[in-house]
């Protein structure tokens, strides 16, 4: 018999970001680099994604990594795993931010092209 395992997966980490007034392009050019870094060929991350609001939440970014299962969060951010990881220069560009981590194992589909999007 096999045990059953408490883990789970795959889990989003998604943080979030209010930005400071006029620093959303700035910010953005670092999820695409010191974030991606943060998470890029780590064990057990399946990929990442960020993007800002929409009109009146333009001040709103998220930038959200995929892991494998919880231990793959655990073994890349030790015992700060449910803290923000804000690299150097970070908190000047930002208000106000949070962190999620979100159980995807009860089901969920995507299906995004890549046409029109920056690599």
């Amino acid at each position: 018999m096999v045990a059953q395992s408490n883990e789970r997966g795959p889990i989003l980490r998604l943080f979030k970001v209010k930005s400071k007034r006029g620093c959303e392009e700035t910010l953005l050019g670092k999820f695409a680099t010191t974030s991606a870094n943060v998470v890029r060929n780590e064990p057990g991350n399946e990929g990442y994604f960020f993007g800002r609001g929409i009109e009146s939440d333009e001040d709103t970014l998220v930038f959200a990594s995929l892991w494998k299962d919880f231990d793959a969060i655990k073994q890349r951010f030790g015992d700060a795993w449910d803290q923000s990881f804000l690299p150097e220069g970070y908190e000047d560009l930002i208000e106000e931010h949070s962190l999620q981590h979100i159980d995807l194992s009860s089901g969920w589909h995507a299906s995004v092209g890549r046409s029109g999007l920056n690599d």
